[in-house]
């Protein structure tokens, strides 16, 4: 069952919500949702790839790879500086601030792919991994800081949003989880000797996907009714 295009459509709403969410809160939320929104560029220019010319470059594939690591980092410090607010109400910096800097971390990662060689296949599966490797890492890291902070939150309204981040990683979690086996394993390429395992990561992969971005769009939609 090819999902691509639904998963560009509740990618995009996804990425609608955050970014607006962002605009519309305080500065402490802001890495979070632009984080997320970054989302936007690792998975809709993959998914598209089939249907757009010019997404078949490598180095616009290679972009959207980076883009996704750069997305949970960012997610990441977010959360963890949300953590640090619960614990003393104190933000550092401004909202410009957070844009200019993942903006010049994704010009730089630019400029590096377009200097050096022409990624391969190969290189782009390298990249992939990584990548990969980082959002399943990291989301149990982040699964652990939004629980502290829900510990910390949890006798107001917001409460609730932190306990569908939790939802929301773990989703991600069996997403990117099931991808980077199928590479590591290279089950793609021996599928025929293990059918079933193949096809279970598969299906596991483009559901979580899929609930992943449902999640992320229903959670900021969910944050924007609690904080009105």
């Amino acid at each position: 069952m090819d999902l691509s295009i639904v998963h560009i459509v509740f990618w995009l709403i996804a990425g609608l919500a955050s970014f607006s969410f962002s605009i519309g809160n305080a500065r402490v939320w802001t890495s979070i949702c632009v984080g997320f929104v970054l989302i936007l560029l690792a998975e809709v220019i993959p998914a598209a790839v089939p249907l757009l010319p010019g997404l078949q470059l490598p180095q616009v594939q290679a972009l959207g790879y980076i883009s996704g690591t750069v997305a949970i980092m960012v997610i990441t410090h977010g959360f963890q500086e949300y953590y640090m607010f619960s614990r003393t109400l104190e933000v550092e910096g401004e909202k410009l601030h957070v844009y200019l800097g993942v903006l010049a971390v994704l010009v730089a990662s630019m400029i590096f792919i377009l200097i050096n060689p022409t990624p391969t296949s190969e290189t782009l599966r390298t990249i992939n991994i990584v990548e990969n490797s980082c959002w399943v890492f990291l989301s149990v890291i982040n699964i652990d800081t939004i629980r502290k902070i829900y510990q910390a939150v949890k006798d107001t309204p917001i409460s609730k949003g932190f306990v569908a981040f939790m939802f929301v990683f773990g989703f991600i979690f069996l997403w990117k989880g099931a991808a980077l086996y199928i590479q590591v394993y290279d089950l793609d390429m021996i599928a025929e000797f293990f059918p079933v395992r193949y096809a279970v990561s598969v299906y596991v992969h483009e559901f979580g996907n899929l609930l992943t971005s449902i999640s992320i769009g229903g959670t900021f939609l969910l944050l924007a009714r609690l904080l009105r």
